[in-house]
């Protein structure tokens, strides 16, 4: 099996037609048939149900599917690597974030760097942390920002000075938004909109002194935006990190007392070959950060 066979199949995939995809990738409909059967034989798997106007995926399809992309998405990062080392530094950055004002860090460094190499561009790729994880493992992206602690066994991680704070995020008109703070004892009495990574990592449990079952949670979310519309809709009440109500002006956020405080990493997959564009970030971010301590 090469780049070249996967590249075929992905374009079936996205065309769910064989005629169609021959003419996207220029070759004959008999050739790209046959390579296509001799994929399913190499694989001892069938791939696709072939009907009279369309091709669909199997389940051992669509894994494939999945799992081609990945490589070939490395493949042509890679390609593009490698061209570049012989030239003025450029290039693409790959990273993965979990929503977070943290972020402002990063963006700083980006802008940094790009100002000094205007030709090295930066992609960012939202997520909730697992998905970020696995990305990053794989190589897909160059660096992921992390809020809290998951498994970094695979990972290089590097601890930025800033830290999120928890609270609760309500309406404006609510009762409770006049409040400065808002205690575990209040949070266990109301309707919880909570997050999963938070739930999952005990962070929220360690703090709130309960176990998911004691608490009344009407709703969950990995990513907070679409949250803040349940809020807004009074379902319930966010538990969250500070900053992210900001994409909510009928919201407004009360931070947790006692304080509850996560650290952010920025992490890299361990003995990562970096392009010398990633490499150039990384070491401007480091400088940033310890240049930031400094003052």
């Amino acid at each position: 099996m090469d780049i070249r066979v996967m590249r075929y199949f992905l374009a079936i995939a996205q065309e769910e037609n064989l005629t169609k995809a021959a003419n996207l990738i220029h070759i004959s409909q008999p050739s790209l048939s046959k390579q296509m059967k001799e994929l399913e034989m190499e694989l001892g798997k069938t791939l696709f149900i072939r009907g009279n106007r369309k091709i669909t995926l199997t389940e051992d399809g669509m894994y494939f599917r999945k799992r081609a992309q990945e490589i070939v998405d490395l493949t042509d990062k890679m390609l593009v690597d490698l061209e570049i080392q012989d030239y003025d530094l450029k290039g693409d950055i790959h990273i993965g974030c979990g929503e977070t004002t943290g972020m402002k860090e990063l963006i700083a460094t980006m802008k940094k760097v790009h100002d000094e190499y205007p030709d090295i561009h930066f992609h960012i790729h939202s997520g909730n942390g697992l998905d970020i994880r696995e990305s990053v493992e794989k190589g897909l992206y160059d660096f992921g920002l992390f809020v809290g602690k998951l498994d970094f066994s695979k990972m290089e991680t590097y601890p930025l000075r800033y830290k999120n704070i928890w609270g609760l995020i309500c309406r404006k008109d609510d009762p409770l938004a006049s409040l400065p703070y808002i205690t575990k004892e209040q949070v266990c009495e109301l309707p919880l909109i909570t997050s999963r990574q938070g739930m999952r990592e005990q962070i929220l449990h360690d703090w709130l002194g309960k176990e998911k079952k004691d608490l009344n949670i009407v709703a969950t979310y990995n990513l907070f935006y679409n949250a803040g519309f349940m809020v807004e809709q009074k379902l319930g009440y966010a538990l969250s990190i500070d900053g992210l109500q900001q994409s909510h002006e009928d919201l407004v956020f009360i931070p947790f007392e006692p304080k509850l405080e996560t650290p952010l990493f920025l992490v890299w997959k361990k003995y990562q070959a970096f392009s010398k564009a990633a490499q150039k970030f990384l070491e401007a971010f480091k400088a940033g950060e310890a240049g930031d301590d400094g003052q």
